[in-house]
């Protein structure tokens, strides 16, 4: 796990998550338990814990009552990620093999399963019913977001609305859920835990963007996988969107983009052609959009370090390279 000092409030409670995570998981079936510890082992910022606690840093911070929902929201985000890399036939993730490269579909497939299971005995045991109710319609939505994006691979004539809503239900449901949960646990009033909620959310939608932006823009070792993954499966993101409207050369990014077997010569031009379009500074604006109104619902919750904690974490998710 990448300890960022943005987390120095939580860091031990994290590496604490980090441990428990590793004991939960284990189980009797040999394949079962190292496809699961392998993807834990590759690491993450653990954003989704993470912001569960720092939720709870301005309540009291419960942290036995934290603890097993911040445990859940990251069960539930690595099993959303391993039947993603199922879908995009994705081979690295976070610079490692996938489950799916190491052990195929099948266990891949068997993996995000058990991690979904884990994650429901640990809500289960949770003594608050929004608890469950939140993040059984979060992962409808997510599931609902996925199939979108399926359906829509290699359609070039998507549109910003549609764009917005995969991105909602693919990342920023999920942060928006562990954002509100950590406040709800905590005995937060109601207007903070949709105060805290609306940062979750604008965060998401930008550091889907970012992600996006990355995917066109940073080296292959500091991404932790291929450039270029998005254009290879026919995912139409932002700088893409943006670019059909901005470049000198729509017919051929426009056919570029629509190709489904794409070479790798073919991928480096559709990049070249998106970024002389200026579409990666444009998709930033939108990225900075969402940060000011993220640290402006920040202004609704009280005046502790926490806060500017959550602020300078915006503009990490802005600013990142990984």
């Amino acid at each position: 796990m990448k300890q960022l000092w943005l987390f120095n409030q939580i860091n031990s409670d994290l590496q604490r998550i980090e441990k428990e995570l590793h004991h939960f998981v284990e189980t009797d079936y040999p394949i079962l338990n190292e496809s699961a510890v392998h993807l834990l082992d590759a690491g993450g910022k653990r954003l989704r814990p993470a912001f569960a606690l720092l939720a709870g840093k301005f309540y009291g911070y419960p942290i036995d009552q934290l603890m097993p929902v911040a445990m859940a929201l990251e069960l539930i985000h690595m099993a959303t990620l391993v039947h993603d890399d199922v879908v995009d036939a994705s081979t690295t993730r976070r610079g490692r093999p996938t489950v799916k490269a190491k052990w195929g579909n099948i266990v891949s497939v068997a993996t995000g399963d058990y991690l979904l299971a884990r994650s429901l005995e640990l809500i289960a045991k949770i003594d608050h019913p929004e608890v469950s109710r939140i993040l059984a319609e979060v992962s409808v939505e997510m599931s609902q977001g996925e199939i979108q994006q399926i359906k829509a691979s290699f359609d070039v004539k998507q549109n910003l609305k549609q764009y917005y809503y995969r991105i909602k239900r693919k990342t920023a449901l999920l942060i928006e859920a562990s954002c509100k949960l950590g406040a709800i646990v905590s005995g937060a009033p109601k207007r903070q835990v949709w105060a805290l909620g609306a940062y979750g959310h604008a965060i998401g939608m930008a550091f889907q963007i970012v992600d996006d932006v990355l995917d066109v823009t940073a080296e292959a070792s500091q991404l932790g996988k291929p450039v270029g993954g998005d254009l290879q499966q026919g995912i139409m993101t932002l700088p893409m969107i943006l670019a059909l409207k901005s470049t000198q050369q729509k017919e051929r990014l426009t056919y570029l983009l629509g190709k489904t077997d794409k070479s790798q010569t073919e991928i480096e031009e559709a990049i070249r052609l998106i970024k002389d379009s200026g579409a990666i500074e444009e998709s930033m604006h939108y990225v900075d959009v969402y940060i000011k109104k993220a640290k402006r619902y920040l202004k609704e919750l009280p005046n502790v370090p926490t806060r500017n904690a959550l602020a300078d974490l915006a503009q990490f998710i802005r600013d990142r390279k990984f």
